[in-house]
Parts: structure tokens; C-alpha cells; sequence
């Protein structure tokens, strides 16, 4: 069983998985908030690769890969970040990145590195599992899980592959668009993952557009996991105070899915 398997294995549990970008606003403040995360109750973490180009990503995360740019964050900075921050926590570290950057080291190169600093698993968004026999067959033999996602508009053809290629969990997309916070989850979330948990044995975990305690508890309900980021990203954008509100969040976020998980 992989780190992230064993993630869920834990009974009546739902995993919390905040996302928060490599060097932003700086890699100080990466490197002081990761434990503060762990400490707060997260079971995993992804740490964003900076991309110019992050198609999957609203304004906020587009906002914070660009200044993570601007402060020189390269793939090799991320790789001796996920070094230093898995000797601080316990909770396994996954890298969210775009295929440009994997494909331009090298993907045997990539996954060799990763899993050398202590990371547990990679998210690609852009690459689709038609196209991911090299980075799978790469990853397989670093030990690291490759997770894919799924949209509401993925066909059923489209959710047996997944099923099929994705290790640790699979990512479920609750809109069609990009990350950002929300007001309200979608109507048809519920009919989507019943559709997907049909086909697939995998852990599902929903991202994009949670942005609430509230929201959090709902899907709760319905998933096995539960991704923020864009909020947390905005909450670290509140200067001095970020670390504290960022704490505080997690914390209720924490106690709501407790709360919902029977």
C-alpha cells in the first residue's frame, strides 16, 4: 500500500488536502506553512510547480504561480523545497504540475528526483491518461502514484480508463472551468460522483471551487476527500496575518469534516 492509499484506509475518516504554491509569496513562507498544515490536521499536501502557462488554474493560483516565477521558483528549487519540507512532516507531499515542466526534465529524471526529496505522488492536469503511458511506466518504478482527474463531463468510457490508470486517488473536478473559489457547489455534484464511484475502487477526492467549512462538510458526504486551494491561496495574501488565518481554516475545515464523517 502507497503512502497515499494508506491515507484512506483510516475508517470513518475523510482526508483534508490543501494545495498551496512552491515559492509564493515566498519560499519562507512555503516552508513555515506546510508544517503549520500538517499540524492542523491535513493528510496530504500538494505543492504547486510554478507554470507559465497553468490552464487548469483561475486567477488566484494563476496570480501566485506568476509571482513564484517572478521569485526564481524553478523545478529544481520545488524538488530541494519538497526535500527540506518532508523532513519536517510526516504527511505525504504530491506535486501538482503541468507536463511541460516534467516532460523538459525528463520524465524517468522527474519522477527519480521527486521521489528522492520525499514527494508521494504527482497531479498533472494537462495530460491525458490516453497519452501517459511514459510518465505512468516512470513513475511506477520511482514508487510514486500518478493520479488523474475526472470531470462532470467525462464520458463512462473516459471514467473506466482513469479507474483503470489512476494510483492513490482519483481527482474529481466538481465544475467544468478552472480553480477558484465559489460561492456554492454545483447541483449535479452528487450525480457525479455516484457515477464515477460505479466504475472506479479508487479513493475519490473533489477540488475546485471549495471554498467554505460548509462547503466542506457536504462533500464529506458524498467523497473521501475534500481539495482547497484557491482560498487558501487568498488567505496567505493577507500579509502578516496570513499564517493565522490560514491556521484557523484549516482548523474548522478540519472540525467540519469530522463532524459530517459518520
Amino acid at each position: 500500500m502507497s503512502r497515499i492509499a494508506a491515507i484512506f484506509a483510516r475508517p470513518h475518516h475523510t482526508a483534508f488536502i490543501p494545495y498551496i504554491t512552491a515559492g509564493y509569496p515566498d519560499i519562507e513562507t512555503t516552508l513555515k506553512v506546510v508544517p503549520l498544515l500538517a499540524d492542523g490536521g491535513c493528510d496530504l499536501i500538494e505543492l504547486g510547480i510554478p507554470f507559465s502557462d497553468p490552464i487548469a488554474d483561475g486567477i488566484t493560483i494563476q496570480k501566485a504561480s506568476f509571482q513564484a516565477l517572478q521569485n526564481g521558483v524553478t523545478p529544481k528549487v520545488c524538488l530541494q523545497l519538497a526535500r527540506e519540507l518532508s523532513a519536517k512532516v510526516e504527511i505525504p507531499l504530491v506535486f501538482m504540475t503541468y507536463f511541460n515542466p516534467v516532460l523538459n526534465y525528463g520524465c524517468g529524471e522527474f519522477c527519480d528526483a521527486a521521489a528522492g526529496c520525499g514527494v508521494a505522488g504527482l497531479i498533472v492536469p494537462d495530460l491525458p491518461p490516453e497519452e501517459g503511458s511514459e510518465l505512468e511506466d516512470a513513475a511506477r518504478k520511482s514508487g510514486l502514484d500518478l493520479i488523474y482527474l475526472l470531470a462532470p463531463t467525462s464520458s463512462e468510457e473516459r471514467i473506466r480508463l482513469v479507474a483503470e490508470k489512476s494510483r492513490g486517488f482519483i481527482y474529481l473536478v466538481s465544475v467544468t472551468g478552472v480553480t477558484g473559489a465559489r460561492k456554492a457547489l454545483p447541483p449535479d455534484l452528487e450525480q457525479f460522483v455516484t457515477r464515477v464511484r460505479r466504475l472506479a475502487r479508487q479513493p475519490l477526492c473533489v477540488g475546485f471551487g471549495i471554498s467554505t467549512p460548509a462547503q466542506a462538510r457536504q462533500i464529506a458526504r458524498l467523497a473521501d476527500g475534500v481539495i482547497i486551494g484557491s482560498r487558501i491561496i487568498q488567505l496567505m495574501e493577507s500579509g502578516d496575518k496570513s499564517l493565522k488565518a490560514v491556521s484557523d481554516f484549516v482548523t474548522e475545515v478540519r472540525e467540519a469534516l469530522d463532524a459530517a464523517t459518520p
